[in-house]
């Protein structure tokens, strides 16, 4: 895709007030969830503690969300690059972090050759990496007691590419008469079976011990963004015991969660989840994002059959479900960044493989907001972590803040924007201005870079990945 597209929508750095911002959601039609000023001292409920009913408290309100690099070793240990993150994410002033990054429980299930990986042989690594990331927090903060730090488990599913950077290898649950065709699987093309999902199930409670005897305090079963575990919710037109209904649908968590009690049991888990999906999208003219195909479509989870609109009925059960497994840990996200990332990850600049944005980027902060609100309200007890704050930029404190004090999620999330601001958790949190040079304006090059092969980061701002040599051949990529 052309860098040469000029933005069709305001930047968020031109909203310079509060007034300039009304004004524009006003002219979309559209609204947030913001307080005009900012409370200051104990009065902030980015500073309000959090208890699980475990027993573990959670020392604020900001969450670091999993933030993969695509830069760890063959055999899926952390590399230098990703320590750095994990540190980052350590000192960023944040209480909760979401398992840093998503970590495959077995090879064949690995998005990326150098996705983290682990097993037997390299669980002592994880643990001194938990150690490192507790002892930097404490160094930095005088007390890590109120840190919650959570692995992140996953099978990439229709997105496997473990033994090649550009070569993907999929495993499919279902054929899917969209995304088959968009990734260049054949009509039939053979699914997962049933006696590999049993397999993988136990991969899933493996990693579980290792993640607990390392010291982690949780595991997410990710559900997320068109992955394995995303893919079991929409997987309608499956046969057999892990397709068809929403009984069947679900077993894969059920059975995950099941084994790990049984020998984990001293563990928190959590999911995150896409809350809701929609139709595929390609470019269309001048690049502008447009649905794959018009009329129903069977294939996304919390949506509707127009694949366009947000229908709660199966999210809603899926939640239930969640509390009736004593799940307290639920992460909020949408759709995928592959095949519809504009309402997954709202940003002005597409990734290379994308397409321009349909709709201004706020519309979808906005959409996202909202999901999450009517989530938490629908289940109170559950603890939420809402995301789709990064293109908020200078006017992200105000929102979360607002979201907080009126109980529209539990916790603020981050992701793109620690990879170029660290610790603006820290600075909110202690009344700093924001640095606005180093405010995330999702250029997407954390996500072009490893669409084309190389390791993620933020080229644009961050110092140590702007003199990379991947920072020029993003530029050219980008240029052409």
């Amino acid at each position: 895709m052309s860098g040469k597209h000029k933005p069709r929508y305001k930047r968020v750095a031109q909203l310079k007030s509060f007034g300039d911002l009304q004004t524009y959601l006003n002219s979309l039609n559209t609204s947030l969830p913001i307080d005009e000023t900012l409370s200051s001292g104990d009065e902030s409920p980015f500073k309000n503690k959090y208890t699980l009913r475990s027993g573990r408290t959670i020392g604020n309100r900001f969450c670091i969300l999993p933030m993969e690099g695509w830069d760890g070793s063959a055999d899926g240990l952390p590399s230098e690059h990703s320590r750095r993150r994990w540190k980052h994410f350590a000192i960023s002033g944040a209480k909760l972090l979401w398992g840093c990054e998503a970590v495959a429980v077995r090879h064949d299930g690995r998005a990326n050759p150098n996705q983290l990986l682990i097993h037997e042989k390299n669980a002592d690594v994880y643990k001194s990496l938990f150690e490192q990331v507790y002892e930097d927090h404490r160094e930095k903060f005088g007390n890590a007691d109120d840190l919650l730090v959570g692995f992140q488990l996953t099978h990439s599913g229709r997105f496997c590419k473990p033994n090649d950077k550009k070569r993907m290898e999929p495993q499919i649950l279902y054929r899917h008469p969209i995304l088959n065709r968009k990734f260049g699987l054949a009509p039939d093309y053979p699914l997962m079976t049933d006696d590999y999902i049993d397999r993988l199930v136990d991969d899933f409670i493996k990693a579980s011990r290792l993640a607990a005897d390392a010291g982690y305090h949780f595991v997410d079963i990710k559900h997320c963004h068109g992955y394995l575990g995303h893919e079991f919710l929409s997987a309608t037109q499956r046969e057999g015991k892990y397709g068809g209904s929403f009984e069947n649908r679900t077993r894969f968590l059920r059975e995950i969660v099941a084994g790990i009690r049984a020998t984990s049991p001293g563990l928190d888990i959590g999911v995150r989840l896409s809350m809701f999906d929609y139709v595929p999208f390609k470019p269309g003219g001048d690049q502008l994002g447009e649905p794959e195909q018009t009329g129903p479509y069977q294939y996304a989870f919390g949506g509707d059959q127009s694949g366009l609109s947000i229908d709660y009925q199966e999210p809603f059960r899926f939640l239930e479900l969640l509390q009736s497994l004593g799940i307290e840990l639920m992460c909020t996200t949408a759709g995928s960044p592959y095949y519809n990332p504009h309402i997954q990850r709202p940003a002005l600049f597409p990734p290379s493989d994308g397409y321009q944005p349909p709709e201004d980027p706020l519309v979808g902060v906005a959409r996202q907001l909202e999901a999450t609100a009517v989530i938490k309200k629908r289940f109170p007890e559950l603890a939420v972590v809402g995301s789709a704050y990064s293109y908020l930029q200078e006017w992200l404190p105000n929102v979360g803040q607002h979201v907080l004090r009126t109980g529209g999620a539990d916790f603020i999330g981050l992701g793109r924007m620690v990879l170029s601001y660290p610790e603006m958790p820290d600075d909110i949190l202690r009344h700093r201005p924001l640095k606005r040079e180093k405010l995330c304006r999702t250029f997407s090059d954390c996500t072009t870079a490893p669409r084309n092969g190389m390791l993620s980061g933020c080229f644009p701002l961050d110092p140590y990945y702007k003199t990379m040599p991947e920072a020029q051949m993003l530029k050219d990529i980008k240029a052409e």
